[in-house]
């Protein structure tokens, strides 16, 4: 039998500190610049279309080379006391409610305020970032894709970040199998074992589980806004790690790395969410902020 391979290792990450007031912190990791392969080989999308019978995973294609300059981006997604902290300073552009979570009660009596923001829409995630930005006197928004899934892989080209498969001992997904339209799904993935389904969002860092930049919960837990304009798949994507606008102003925004409530598959490194607008929320969406780098391109 062939030995499943999850990696464990220390290492030494880079960041800054910042003080949101009242004894809440924001730590920014430094993400270092490098060149990395966006997206999913046309070979594994193939099978992964046949596995699933679903044609989605064409959205990672095709596979390209982009290159990223350094940034910061935050250890953690955004917590409903980080939120608060900066919904509660003045207004910019929309209002922002204090608590707009589901999720208000303590779990396994960690406070509340550690689990992630949620029901949080890309607008309010913007706003967000431009007070923040306001407060701290360094512009503050939020990822590119191509920074996210660079984020995420921190190195690796596996399926996730921890190796080829991903345990429920590691991240917050669905690991029972669920069935629609008279298919099950897994609730494994690949020769991974099946696990438990916690029905809600953990504590930011729960897992104690790292990639190599220092990041936390990149697989599951919450969604996470990007920057980017939904586009079906990666022709004419940029290579420079900026976020891919498009001229008409497109209304649906991309989402990264899986929730609790979904399958391992949805948690991939590389795997794309279309399914919400900029205006619609849920029990799965958070977000995490980036600093420094970046740009915009305007298709």
């Amino acid at each position: 039998m062939t030995k499943l391979i999850i990696h464990r290792q220390q290492r030494e990450a880079q960041y800054y500190s910042e003080n949101l007031g009242e004894g809440i912190n924001l730590d920014m990791m430094l993400i270092p610049s490098g060149s990395f392969q966006m997206g999913t080989p046309d070979q594994e999308i193939e099978r992964l279309c046949k596995e699933y019978d679903r044609d989605y995973f064409q959205r990672e294609s095709p596979q390209h080379t982009v290159n990223i300059s350094a940034f910061f981006m935050g250890r953690y997604p955004i917590t409903q006391a980080q939120w608060r902290a900066i919904a509660a300073t003045a207004k910019i552009d929309i209002d922002l409610e204090l608590e707009p979570s589901h999720f208000k009660e303590p779990y396994q009596e960690q406070d509340r305020w550690t689990r992630p923001v949620e029901q949080v829409n890309w607008e309010q995630a913007r706003e967000f970032c431009k007070r923040l930005s306001r407060e701290t006197k360094r512009e503050y928004r939020l990822p590119s894709e191509a920074e996210w899934e660079y984020a995420c892989r921190a190195g690796t080209t596996t399926a996730f970040h921890f190796g080829e498969t991903i345990t429920t001992d590691l991240a917050n997904y669905s690991g029972t199998d669920w069935e629609r339209d008279k298919k099950v799904y897994p609730g494994n993935y690949g020769r991974g074992p099946k696990g438990i389904y916690r029905k809600q969002t953990t504590p930011v860092g729960y897992f104690k589980v790292a990639n190599a930049f220092g990041l936390y919960d990149m697989h599951g837990n919450v969604w996470e806004w990007c920057e980017d304009d939904y586009h079906p798949n990666y022709q004419g994507a940029p290579t420079d790690g900026s976020a891919w606008i498009s001229k008409n102003k497109s209304t649906t925004k991309v989402l990264r790395g899986g929730s609790w409530g979904l399958n391992p598959s949805f948690c991939r490194s590389a795997f794309r969410n279309n399914s919400y607008r900029r205006v619609d929320r849920s029990r799965h969406d958070g977000f995490r902020v980036v600093c420094g780098a970046g740009g915009t391109v305007i298709q």
